[in-house]
Formats: structure tokens, sequence, C-alpha cells
């Protein structure tokens, strides 16, 4: 009999003939920190302490128990049983499901053997609808009991999407979306403008604070930090008012895909949300996303403020977005913004190719490591 933990996934069951490459995305993915294998429906990971916050920080992972591995034979997985029951609780439920048809009980008899033989050791009493523990009990191959059931992300295995590139600021919603990212199979680099003039150590601290946070979900992560003080510079000098935040965010757009050709980045990420702030109406975001020759992916997009910030608290990031820091966006806000932008009268004021190309240049790469 051997202490595992009990891996199970959702949608990577569902892919057909590409599960293959997902499953063992996801075995990869595991295996940066701790020993993994492949099972028929399910993937077997070595126990040790502290595994069970490692594995509820992986993309792809729906839900894993802390249980046991033992042979195909009732008194075994009696024993088990026992072992993986807490030592207090009232009531209990024995939940046995079936996948080898050769086992000679079938589950529901399963539940009523195991059952009768918890009642008689213990003196604890059944109940099918409010048990104070639920034991688990899956015949394959082999016989895997639990009691310890774990909540996992979901969603696919980072890297199964291929790259892309997130634009990440101090606040609370960039860090959500390229979160989301990651949920959806995407590897993600990160990519930050910073004025070096305005930001003070605090700040870089800060983005740094929430890359780290990051990786802890895709295994490691890379932060480009880029000046953007000539630029936006330029951008105060000639654009009006009204129109610097659209211009200033056309700018980033162009500088976010010069990384990702450097990247082999497939798409831009950001943290946008419709009519959230000016910039963020369709007509600007239009003339936003219309600089980027690749595609724009906004995860935030079905969100509402208080939904986000529930993320945000629950990955980590809320904390260290709301800490005090001085925005480079702030000296691009007019009283009275532009919020339907038009893409020619913008394209006049574009002129800084030679800036933007000198700032991708200087960037600052950093890695970080989960």
């Amino acid at each position: 009999m051997e202490k595992i933990c009990i891996v199970h996934y959702g949608e990577i069951g569902i892919k057909g003939k590409n599960r293959d490459f997902f499953e063992r995305k996801l075995v990869e993915n595991i295996r940066r920190f701790a020993k993994a294998k492949r099972r028929y429906g399910w993937i077997e990971v070595e126990y040790r302490d502290g595994i069970e916050e490692r594995l509820k920080k992986v993309p792809g992972i729906r839900y894993f128990g802390i249980g046991y591995k033992t042979e195909l034979e009732i008194e075994a997985i009696k024993d088990a049983t026992l072992r993986t029951l807490p030592e207090k609780f009232e009531t209990f439920k024995i939940s046995a499901s079936r996948r080898n048809k050769k086992f000679p009980l079938n589950s529901i008899e399963v539940n009523r053997v195991i059952g009768s033989f918890v009642i008689e050791k213990t003196g604890k009493k059944v109940d099918l609808e409010n048990p104070d523990v639920t034991v688990w009990i899956e015949i394959g191959n082999e016989a895997l009991v639990y009691s310890q059931r774990l909540e996992g992300i979901g969603g696919l295995p980072v890297g199964t999407a291929g790259k892309v590139v997130s634009l990440v600021s101090g606040g609370i919603d960039s860090p959500v979306a390229s979160f989301l990212a990651m949920k959806r199979g995407c590897e993600v680099v990160l990519v930050h403008f910073f004025n070096k003039t305005l930001h003070s150590e605090n700040v870089r601290r800060k983005i740094h604070m929430i890359a780290e946070r990051l990786a802890e979900y895709q295994g490691s992560i890379k932060l480009y930090m880029v000046p953007f003080e000539e630029v936006q510079l330029e951008i105060i000098r000639i654009v009006p008012p009204k129109l610097r935040m659209v211009v200033y965010r056309r700018s980033m757009m162009r500088m976010a895909n010069a990384i990702a050709e450097k990247e082999e980045a497939k798409a831009i990420v950001t943290g946008d949300n419709i009519s959230q702030v000016a910039s963020q109406t369709l007509e600007n975001l239009n003339v936003i996303y219309s600089a980027s020759k690749l595609a724009v992916l906004p995860p935030l997009l079905g969100f509402d403020k208080e939904e986000i910030i529930a993320i945000a608290k629950k990955i980590g990031t809320y904390e260290i977005s709301i800490l005090p820091y001085e925005d480079c966006c702030s000296l691009m806000v007019a009283k009275h913004p532009e919020t339907k932008a038009k893409l020619e009268i913008v394209k006049e004021f574009e002129e800084f190719e030679d800036l933007e190309k000198n700032a991708v240049e200087k960037a600052e790469v950093f890695e970080f490591h989960s």
C-alpha cells in the first residue's frame, strides 16, 4: 500500500485524439516539482509534505485526492479505507466507482461491503446526504482510496495553447487576465512599461512580486520591463490631451508585438474590460487593437469588477495590486478624454517608431521560478 496523490482532470478528458498531448503536458508541468506518472484516466503523483499547495496551482487539474493505491483485493481496500479516515467524524459515506469490470463486486456492492466494515470498526453512522467524511474508492487496474479531495484550477495545462505576451500593470485587472490566459493553456510572457523618472524601486519591486506570484501557476515566467519615458514625453509634447491615452496604448501594442516576435508568441493579452474606463469603449478599443499585427485577447471581457477582485484574491495577486505606486498612465489621462477616437486622426500623431524600437532594445528581462 502506497500513499499518493490521485490527480484528475476535466476538459482534457474530452480532447479525443489530442488527449494524449494534453495529458503528457500536464504530467510534464507537475514534474517540475514532483514525480508523476500517467495512468488510465488519472495521474499518479508522489506524495510529500506541502504537495497540496503546489497541485492547487497547476492549470489542468480539476481535483485531486490524497490517499492510497492498493491491490485489487477487498481486504486491502478495507485496510486503506481505515487509513484514510480522519481521527474525528460522526457520519460517513462510501462512494465507489468501478472502471475495471473484471472486479467481482460492482460499485453498489463495494459501497455496501466497505460501509458495513466501517460501521463495524468505528461504530459511526452512514449519511448519504451530508456526511462528515466521504471515502472515494476507484476500481481500475488498482484500487484508489481517499477521503481528502481538493479542488484544482481546472482548464488546460500551460503550454498547450502556445505562447502569448501579456501587458501587466500594477493594478488588479492585468494579473488576473494573465492568470486566465494560463488557465486556457497559454504560456504567458509578461511585459510592463515604466517611466524611470517617476517609478521608484518600490514600483519595480511590486511588478516583480506580481511576476513571482504568477510564476507559481505557470512554473516559471519571463518579465520584460520596458522603459517608456522617451515615448511618453513625445506623446505629451505632440498629442492633444484627449487623445493621449489612445495613442499611448497603441504605442504599447506595437512594442508588445515587437517583443512577441522575439518570443515567437501568437497573441497579445490585455486586462481590458469593456467600458470600465474611457479608453475601453468599443470605438477606442477598435482603434487601439488595430495597432497590433497579432490577435488581442481580453480574458476579462465578461467579468464585472467584483468578479475580477474575487479571482485576484483567490490567486493571491490582490494584496500586491492594491499596494500604492506611481502609475505612468497618470500623465496621459485628460479631464475629458476621447471616447470615440478616429483611427485616421490618431495616426496623424504617431511618429515614434525609432523611440519605440529603442525602448524595446533597452528592456530589462527577468525570469522567475516557483
